[in-house]
């Protein structure tokens, strides 16, 4: 379940470039903050909504523990999101996808240091051939890395989704419904996101220009529905059934998706929203990359997976 939420974060890259190239020829004047906040704002509000409107009757009210843990995950979700977005603009693809990975390793590194305990050597193999995998597959080269404002601020969404994986895994929620969880979830980030393009924006007429865009709304919907309620409410319902240290290498495969996706997807949205986006070509780094995530992920699974001899 935890790879289909992955393959619908793979669709959001593509969608959420294109919107946001699409903010920008709709809305030249516009800061990288405004554009950022004007991506992913519709993208929650109108979620909290949908889930809100189809909510089951009788399934009552949002308990204390359901409102504390959807504020703290969409919090750190927030946070995540806005510098992951913010930070593109500053830095290439590629190396935002290989930075953002790092949460891979925070988690386990916070495990021991937390707890006291080595997760083991088979989640640290599984934690390099991950970076190794998301390096190649995203062409990172090491000799042109420089440390400017894209990738600090890639480098601090990975700290905020490592809270974000960390904050589902605790045993005192346990007991709260995912889709309760979810849509508080979504209500947090959606009264933040829409507060900052709100402060952020140009003039005042600027948060609707976009809405008179029928590929706008199209795009926005798509990454509502799919990449936002569909993925999520997984994410939400399905990683507490294993450790946030798998979790994490799990939700390292999202580039492999993106990858795969971005070989058609800009180039099918260009035509639509009149926004010069070309297709990625497929390389070898796709089966390599995509092959060294695959093992890793393989690798853990089987150790979390084999019977303890007593």
């Amino acid at each position: 379940m935890l790879l289909l939420a992955n393959l619908y974060w793979g669709v959001s890259f593509a969608v959420i470039k294109s919107l946001t190239m699409l903010n920008r020829r709709l809305l030249p004047d516009a800061g990288t903050w405004f554009l950022a906040a004007q991506a992913l704002a519709p993208r929650f509000v109108v979620a909290a909504l949908l889930l809100l409107l189809f909510r089951r009757r009788g399934e009552g009210g949002l308990t204390r523990l359901e409102i504390r843990q959807g504020s703290m995950i969409g919090a750190f979700a927030a946070a995540g999101a806005f510098f992951q977005t913010d930070g593109l603009q500053f830095t290439d693809a590629s190396t935002s996808s290989f930075l953002t990975q790092f949460s891979a390793i925070l988690i386990p590194a916070w495990f021991a240091l937390w707890h006291r305990r080595n997760p083991g050597a088979v989640v640290w193999t599984g934690c390099v051939l991950v970076l190794a995998g998301v390096g190649i597959l995203g062409h990172f080269e090491w000799r042109t890395l420089r440390f400017g404002r894209g990738e600090w601020e890639t480098l601090l969404c990975s700290l905020f989704f490592m809270g974000q994986i960390l904050v589902l895994e605790r045993k005192e929620f346990a007991a709260n419904r995912p889709g309760s969880v979810t849509l508080a979830m979504f209500a947090v980030q959606g009264t933040i996101f829409a507060a900052l393009a709100a402060g952020t924006a140009p003039r005042a007429g600027a948060l609707l220009v976009p809405w008179g865009s029928p590929p706008w709304v199209a795009l926005t919907l798509t990454l509502t529905v799919v990449c936002t309620i569909g993925a999520f409410t997984i994410m939400n319902r399905w990683q507490p059934a294993i450790t946030s240290t798998e979790a994490g290498l799990i939700y390292c495969v999202e580039p492999l998706f993106a990858s795969i996706f971005a070989l058609f997807l800009p180039g099918l949205f260009s035509v639509w929203a009149a926004i010069n986006y070309p297709n990625e070509r497929a390389t070898w780094s796709l089966l390599v990359g995509g092959g060294l995530i695959t093992v890793a992920n393989i690798l853990v699974q089987t150790r979390a997976k084999r019977p303890e001899v007593t």
